[in-house]
């Protein structure tokens, strides 16, 4: 999809598999093995095989080939790898390459994965401690020698922008740990399954950078999950119910930067996530009105705000209040915040699951879910619909 026009991939490919490992916080095993069961597993909910198998998309940041994992899974020849960068902003993207890839012929069966110990192993959130020089690296020169080392302390930045503009306190930021986590409690798969939270409980967690306290913060986690696409029309003659690719993109910002765009006109906002949003709506017809769950990238509380912002959900600093009410069911698996921090792409399974109506905190009739991917970077969105 481009963004000065609509593109026209809706509607040709599905997602018709999903799978992942348990998500803890030591799983005990490498990653590729964690890659390898998540695959197969979602093969298996799909009713195909190994040998059905000739696409695999995956981060640039796993540890686990594509050629590695096709050969552990069983997979025998490609005609298509890919994989996309940015981090958490690569998600949805995986799943747009495998539909571009299906709809065009390049592939008929296409496997999106991420896998990762980033519990037991690298910790994304304990920040820079060692990188090589590379071009995108040297936005991280003008901001590391004051302290902005962490992940929480780049989006403190704008997190503290966005307080100031519009009169609001941290506590706003309570209302979206609150919501994740109480449909985490309903989540057995959850590593907070059970495990609700209050306002006050956000309130009397500890500071990690001001105004992020504790539970605006992801949790980290051992796992992998996988996602298996196909043409709509295979689709229709397999196992479970075809979640329909109705819409997809991806989007980078003017003065973009990973995490620490600080340059740009104003903090209060996520432009990339604009793009996103601007090409979904376009390229699907539909309106925020005709969404029915929104799973949005929670590794931290205040982008969630920022993205309903972006989607015309509501008003510029009114989505604290938005969320409250409930007025869009949110992050029904629990997110990052509640269920496991997997990249977003235990988010698109979830957006997989409400389309078929198995979701353990199942919204009646969802027709039509939106899911997005990692904020602050160069990101990605899906809109999945029923095959209607």
């Amino acid at each position: 999809m481009s963004v000065r026009g609509a593109d026209s991939l809706g509607g040709r490919a599905a997602v018709v598999g999903i799978g992942a490992t348990e998500f803890s916080k030591d799983s005990g095993r490498s990653e590729l093995k964690l890659a390898v069961e998540a695959v197969r597993a979602a093969l298996d909910d799909a009713g195909l095989t190994p040998d059905d198998v000739d696409g695999l998309v995956t981060f640039t940041m796993d540890t686990s080939p594509e050629i590695t994992v096709a050969q552990a899974a069983g997979i025998g020849e490609l005609s298509f790898f890919s994989r996309i960068h940015y981090g958490g902003g690569a998600a949805c993207a995986t799943v747009q390459q495998a539909a571009m890839a299906v709809a065009t012929g390049v592939a008929d069966v296409v496997v999106c994965y991420r896998a990762f110990n980033e519990r037991s192993g690298r910790r994304f959130g304990s920040g820079v401690q060692q990188r090589e020089p590379t071009a995108e690296g040297t936005a991280l020169g003008w901001n590391l020698p004051f302290g902005l080392l962490t992940p929480a302390s780049w989006v403190a930045m704008a997190a503290q922008r966005y307080l100031h503009a519009y009169g609001l306190t941290p506590d706003v930021f309570g209302h979206v740990a609150v919501t994740d986590r109480r449909h985490a409690a309903r989540n057995p798969a959850a590593y907070f399954y059970g495990k609700p939270i209050t306002l006050a409980d956000h309130a009397a967690s500890r500071w990690i950078v001001e105004p992020l306290r504790l539970l605006d913060c992801c949790q980290e986690t051992d796992g992998g999950q996988a996602i298996v696409v196909t043409s709509t029309e295979r689709a229709r003659d397999l196992r479970r119910p075809p979640a329909v690719i109705v819409a997809a993109a991806q989007g980078a910002g003017r003065a973009q930067e990973q995490m620490t765009s600080f340059y740009r006109d104003g903090l209060t906002g996520l432009p990339e996530m604009g793009v996103v949003a601007r090409q979904l709506w376009r390229g699907s017809g539909l309106s925020p009105s005709d969404i029915d769950v929104g799973i949005l990238y929670d590794h931290f509380t205040p982008f969630v705000l920022m993205q309903l912002e972006e989607f015309g959900f509501c008003a510029p600093g009114e989505a604290a209040g938005f969320v409250e009410a409930d007025a869009l069911p949110l992050n029904t698996h629990g997110g990052q915040l509640g269920e496991a921090y997997l990249h977003g792409m235990n988010g698109i399974a979830e957006a997989v699951r409400q389309i078929r109506g198995s979701s353990v905190n199942q919204v009646s009739g969802a027709a039509r879910t939106l899911v997005t991917a990692g904020t602050g970077v160069p990101t990605s969105g899906l809109i999945l619909g029923t095959d209607d």
